[in-house]
């Protein structure tokens, strides 16, 4: 059936073809946007888990940093995001002793007495001090850049107040960068961890991965800050398709896309809605806001592109109580900022090592925060009346390809690795504390990469759709580009995978996808 034509479709709902579709359509620019889930979102979506308990989770992804001020600010987004008092705390026994790393946000005098008693004295604080305030004139240069055309290197270079500091994490493995800055091997962990989340990587290796995942995860907006999202994941890509649609863009859920063919004249884009009927539309434009891999398959590639590898295990859980600690610490304390367990960098280490050999990493290393500590309105009125919590842990070193062979195995063994982990630095059993559903089922439920993979289409589970890239042109043909194009002028990327720029919810790779083809 022929469905007419519109100036750009944009294949893919998730939170980068929400943006892109709005800027476009705000551009006055006709727009279709097919979404394959009876729901825009794709991973960034708040759900009810749990039989019987009212706690809407942010299913996957599930805290903000590099979704810029300019995004909400173009779109009109209604989206609020609520500062955490604390950024991290890292439980863990030395010596007999059970310990634990404060760090408060921006850290004060008890973050520096924290860093005296685990580490014997202030050396480690002053250069942790020293180093994030590089960090943080780095990201205030960088940052701006991520809307901008691409500039290179070296020109990039002249414009920042810390050029030593963005060499050296440029031209250094992470691991020995780290290295050179902290030697107490839990405090050179918790900076690592930054160079791993949603990535395989030695941090010794000097493939540059971990370090432009380090270097992602520290510049959003201007600051890094992670931010607890008001209302979970779902509140803000339910604000981006609001925008999508007061704009005037179409948006179709329940329309999987079957084929993309563009040339210098346009494109067609096949689909099939939810009764089965088969579309076309034309397309002056398309923006593919789906991962390489499944673009290379609608354009008659299949396996023209090689699988992602994604490397986390998710989490969900909800809690009757917040549970205590082994070190005493108060637990709304530990959970409102990010928990580190088993990320010593000894212990990140020996998790990559695990993991390369086949095996999952056990300990486990992995983060916890607690959502509603710092937003109880994902919590129905009986929940939270009750004190019940929640709890989301996100593990490291999982590669997909641990998973593949038998993935219900093999979650059920990182499940479980993950409660050990909890019940080694807690006062009580992690058991004692879930909440339990309507069928009396403990309420905690895990995700593998593939389990991503087969429900929201993440090729290989990777939250990034592919190995980030640095956020500069590598080559000259690149400068002045916007680093989402293609072969076909008429297709471009929206994607961390696909584009130069992007990762985590940040809708950067929509905007620069938009501005592309509007330019």
């Amino acid at each position: 059936m022929q469905a007419g034509r519109y100036d750009v479709v944009v294949v893919g709902g998730g939170h980068n073809g929400l943006v892109a579709a709005a800027y476009l359509a705000r551009a006055g620019r006709s727009v279709l946007l097919l979404e394959r889930l009876a729901h825009v979102g794709g991973a960034a979506v708040s759900e009810a888990v749990f039989p019987g308990v009212d706690v809407r989770l942010s299913k996957y992804s599930y805290l903000v940093s590099l979704l810029p001020d300019q995004i909400v600010s173009d779109l009109g987004l209604s989206v609020r995001l609520a500062d955490r008092d604390y950024a991290s705390y890292t439980p863990f026994a030395r010596d007999g002793r059970d310990l634990g790393l404060l760090v408060e946000r921006p850290d004060g005098p008890a973050t520096r007495a924290s860093f005296a008693e685990v580490t014997g004295s202030d050396a480690e604080y002053d250069a942790w001090h020293e180093f994030y305030g590089r960090i943080a004139v780095l990201a205030g240069d960088l940052a701006p850049t991520l809307l901008e055309p691409l500039t290179g290197p070296e020109e990039l270079l002249r414009r920042l107040r810390e050029p030593s500091t963005f060499a050296a994490l440029r031209d250094l493995p992470l691991g020995e960068l780290v290295g050179r800055w902290f030697k107490d091997d839990v405090v050179a962990g918790v900076v690592l961890t930054d160079g791993l989340v949603g990535t395989f990587a030695d941090v010794h290796a000097d493939d540059g991965r971990a370090a432009a995942c380090f270097l992602y995860h520290l510049i959003g907006n201007g600051s890094g800050q992670w931010r607890v999202p008001i209302g979970g994941m779902g509140a803000v890509t339910a604000s981006m398709a609001s925008a999508a649609l007061h704009f005037g863009a179409d948006v179709r859920t329940d329309a999987n896309a079957t084929s993309v063919a563009v040339d210098a004249s346009g494109g067609e884009v096949g689909w099939v809605d939810g009764s089965g009927v088969e579309h076309t539309v034309g397309a002056g434009a398309v923006v593919s806001a789906v991962s390489p891999s499944v673009l290379a398959g609608l354009r008659g590639g299949a396996g023209a592109v090689p699988r992602p590898v994604g490397a986390q295990v998710k989490v969900n859980m909800v809690l009757r109580r917040l549970p205590r600690f082994r070190s005493g610490i108060d637990p709304a304390v530990a959970l409102s900022g990010t928990m580190h367990v088993a990320e010593s960098a000894t212990q990140l280490a020996a998790a990559y090592a695990d993991a390369l050999a086949g095996r999952l990493p056990d300990p486990l290393p992995f983060e916890v925060y607690c959502h509603s500590l710092a937003d109880p309105s994902i919590l129905g009125p009986a929940e939270r009346a009750a004190g019940y919590h929640t709890l989301t842990l996100f593990a490291m070193q999982t590669p997909v390809g641990l998973f593949d062979a038998d993935n219900d195995a093999r979650r059920a063994e990182a499940a479980q690795l993950a409660v050990a982990g909890l019940d080694a630095v807690l006062a009580e059993p992690l058991s004692d504390c879930l909440a339990r559903d309507a069928d009396g089922e403990l309420c905690l439920q895990a995700a593998t990469p593939v389990d991503l993979e087969n429900s929201i289409g993440m090729t290989g589970g990777n939250i990034f759709h592919g190995d980030l890239s640095w956020p500069w042109a590598a080559e000259k043909s690149q400068v002045g580009r916007w680093g989402v194009e293609t072969d076909e002028p008429r297709l471009v990327h929206a994607n961390a995978g696909g584009a130069l720029r992007g990762g985590g919810v940040s809708g950067i790779g929509g905007h620069n996808a938009a501005m592309a083809l509007l330019a």
